[in-house]
């Protein structure tokens, strides 16, 4: 096995950062790791120099820029997206766009073994998370992506840390199902927590910048043309705080659930993933012949037509090939969507979020159940202590390490 020392480069998106960047740069500073770049892109739409409520934004983006040209000891290019006359203009804006420009400079002078790992300006990590990355690479040649193990600190404020821990076991439950079921997308997309190598980049045409949810849309167009890695020995620490930047993900879903609105976020009932599961099943007798599944209404429904695999079975004239295809087109988009659906043509029988947890834990993972210091049936988002919705979230983290470790 080759052993590669490559280049890092750090891809950061960076927008009313200021009061997270310094430290992020001292995390920086301690990687042992010493081989890599930092770019950033400090960004924001040109027309918010005009607008009141934006202003202040602006003046943080300066102090952004005025304080990443001031360290000396690091090799930092910035990419200024926010400077009067610089900023993003027409539909041109956002994360989206802003990761987009720092990922396609570095495709550019890089090398193919280069690795690039994107993070946010609120994230924390320990100092042996860029020599992890190389390692985990090094041992996985063959792999497309990494998607890195995250985990919220708690911040003191009751408020920010329930909402931040439902939001977190929301994201794990739903990890923990598609691993269930065999799902190729078993992973959960956070923008700070992903590294991919250069080559792999290049290969599928860059990361489409989507407004929100562009890191969702980014693993699942490398998990297509190979294996997205879920395990590592580092982890990283976002922020738990409440941002409405982007439509969706963990600051808009602390807004909201601020007000205890998780509808956006619901615990499934684990038997909508076993409804996927029994469609994956079929994907076999589908190669030969049609045959119902659960899903099929949903297909109808969101494809505009009853039978979207006799054009699969035309193209893929292997089992294997086939198998594949179908999970390319009931992707991690449509499992989403047919989650959401399925919801939907329930509605009026919903059973509550922590019913619906209860019976998952009871169901498949009774003989963990004694790491948790109250009985679950007591389980209550709104009641429950924070200290106990901890230990909530870490059995959900100790199931999910078995499935990244792939035990």
């Amino acid at each position: 096995m080759a052993i590669f020392n490559p280049v890092l480069f750090i891809a950061l998106a960076s927008m009313d950062e200021m009061e997270y960047l310094p430290q992020l740069i001292s995390c920086i500073k301690k990687q042992t790791y010493k081989n890599f770049n930092l770019i950033v892109c400090v960004n924001q739409p040109n027309d918010w120099w005009e607008k009141e409520d934006k202003i202040s934004i602006c003046k943080n983006n300066q102090k952004s820029i005025k304080y990443l040209e001031g360290i000396k000891d690091l090799e930092i290019t910035i990419i200024d997206k926010s400077s009067k006359g610089k900023g993003w203009t027409g539909k041109k804006h956002g994360v989206g766009w802003a990761r987009k420009t720092i990922m396609d400079k570095i495709a550019e002078i890089a090398n193919k073994n280069d690795i690039i790992i994107s993070l946010d300006a609120d994230t924390t990590f320990n100092g042996n998370y860029f020599l992890s990355i190389v390692e985990n690479f090094n041992r996985n040649p063959d792999a497309t992506a990494l998607s890195v193990p995250y985990y919220h600190r708690l911040t003191g404020d009751e408020e920010k840390d329930r909402s931040i821990l439902r939001y977190e076991i929301y994201l794990r439950y739903y990890a923990i199902n598609l691993w269930r079921i065999g799902s190729p997308y078993s992973f959960t997309a956070i923008g700070s927590a992903i590294a991919l190598p250069v080559k792999s980049y290049k290969k599928i045409g860059g990361i489409t910048p989507h407004k929100s949810g562009e890191d969702f849309y980014f693993l699942q167009k490398l998990r297509k043309t190979g294996k997205v890695l879920t395990w590592n020995k580092e982890k990283v620490y976002p922020a738990a705080r409440y941002s409405d930047r982007v439509a969706f993900g963990t600051g808009p879903a602390m807004i909201k659930g601020r007000e205890g609105d998780w509808s956006g976020y619901p615990i499934y009932p684990f038997e909508y993933f076993d409804e996927i599961k029994k469609t994956y099943d079929l994907f076999p007798v589908l190669y030969k012949e049609d045959f119902h599944t659960p899903m099929d209404n949903f297909i109808i429904e969101k494809f505009g037509e009853k039978n979207i695999l006799q054009p699969l079975r035309k193209n893929y004239k292997k089992k294997e090939t086939f198998i594949r295809a179908c999970h390319y087109k009931i992707d991690g988009f449509r499992i989403f969507q047919y989650l959401k659906w399925r919801n939907m043509k329930n509605k009026g029988n919903w059973d509550s979020d922590e019913n619906n947890l209860i019976r998952f834990f009871t169901k498949f993972y009774p003989e963990k159940l004694n790491i948790l210091p109250f009985e679950v049936s007591e389980l209550s988002i709104a009641s429950t202590s924070v200290e106990n919705l901890n230990t909530v979230r870490k059995l959900l983290l100790k199931i999910e390490k078995e499935y990244q470790k792939g035990k």
